[in-house]
């Protein structure tokens, strides 16, 4: 055959063009075949009032809070921390985004503290701060820690004392920037921040003479950045970047979660009734936001088993290839397939006006 022209090329391209656009809109969901989207695993919300922040974070200490964790006893309390390099501090922010009170951890290091979570001591009724020591961002460290902290009964500056657990993974080291506790076990879990991430369990008895080890128990989503459990225990989120999955149990997706724009999405967490996300970001008087879960990931009415019953991680079914790659990106796997279908529209476009210059 003789040697296509310019003008060749770029008919052929065109075509190539078209056919992109054609797989694109086929990616796409349909509209009569998807009526009921309280059934699917991809049910999205938005945050409330329009992406209207519900608050901003004002103090000017706090410009990369990277964890959030809600008050079980003071009500209107959201405690957040910085990321690396900054002190063993934690903030109690109250509703309107004012600082209510500082706590400094007196016997902890701050190395690379990622998350916070709440839980409430199941004897006593008195809340309980945990604070996640495991950002590793070169895969390097032996082992990391996280501090437990008996919440504060008044809103006041002060200093506690932490009980501090260290970890190791059983699958060798990596970064995490995910915690969350189970309210009705009691059980820690850690979640990696990987491209191939994963949901780590503690044991069920920590013990602060020996490293505790992690083990992994299921999937992440790529590059999660934090992680919490509802209130009543029945689901999880872990968020990333870009969005949001809550699940029943490790590998088993619930629904994604659209979330706010934010500069640098870092930290999630249920509000005390469980209905809703509150969304954080690093940044200078960063917002937080209040993103309603929908309908399929909304509290169980189920009855809670006993904690004997669930104290271990529970066995579950493979989800469907399609469910498992909505589960592992954190996004629907059909948006996926048409940003990469524009994507190579773009290139293809440019291509076709480099060739028929």
């Amino acid at each position: 055959m003789g040697r296509a022209t310019g003008r060749t090329r770029t008919r052929r391209i065109s075509r190539a063009v078209l056919a992109l656009l054609a797989v694109a809109g086929a990616a796409l969901p349909g509209t009569a075949a998807r009526a009921d989207v309280t059934k699917r695993a991809d049910v999205t919300r938005r945050a409330d009032d329009g992406d209207k922040p519900l608050f901003r974070i004002r103090d000017e200490r706090v410009g990369e809070s990277s964890g959030l964790a809600v008050s079980p006893t003071h009500k209107g309390i959201v405690y957040t921390h910085n990321d690396s390099g900054n002190g063993p501090q934690i903030y109690a922010i109250g509703p309107d985004g004012r600082t209510r009170a500082t706590f400094t951890i007196g016997n902890a290091e701050a190395r690379d503290w990622e998350a916070i979570a709440a839980s409430t001591d199941r004897t006593t009724g008195r809340g309980v701060l945990w604070i996640a020591d495991i950002g590793d961002n070169l895969d390097t460290w032996p082992d990391v820690s996280v501090y437990k902290v008996a919440e504060p009964r008044t809103m006041a500056d002060a200093t506690l004392r932490a009980t501090r657990y260290r970890f190791r993974y059983a699958d060798g080291p990596r970064n995490a920037e995910g915690l969350m506790v189970n309210p009705r076990t009691g059980r820690l879990y850690v979640v990696s921040k990987e491209i191939s991430g994963g949901v780590y369990a503690a044991p069920a008895k920590l013990r602060t003479d020996t490293v505790n080890v992690l083990r992994r128990v299921g999937p992440a989503p790529i590059m999660a950045t934090d992680a919490a459990y509802a209130p009543d225990g029945s689901s999880f989120v872990i968020r990333t970047y870009f969005s949001a999955s809550v699940y029943r149990s490790p590998g088993k997706l619930l629904a994604h979660v659209t979330m706010p724009p934010l500069d640098q999405a870092e930290s999630i967490a249920y509000t005390r009734d469980g209905r809703a996300l509150l969304a954080g970001s690093e940044g200078s008087n960063s917002p937080v936001y209040r993103v309603p879960l929908p309908a399929a990931a909304l509290p169980s009415p189920s009855p809670r088993p006993s904690a004997r019953s669930s104290a271990r991680p529970r066995a579950v079914a493979a989800p469907s290839e399609a469910a498992a790659a909505d589960d592992l990106l954190g996004v629907p796997m059909r948006v996926l397939w048409v940003a990469v279908a524009l994507g190579a529209i773009g290139i293809i476009a440019f291509i076709a006006y480099r060739t028929g210059r």
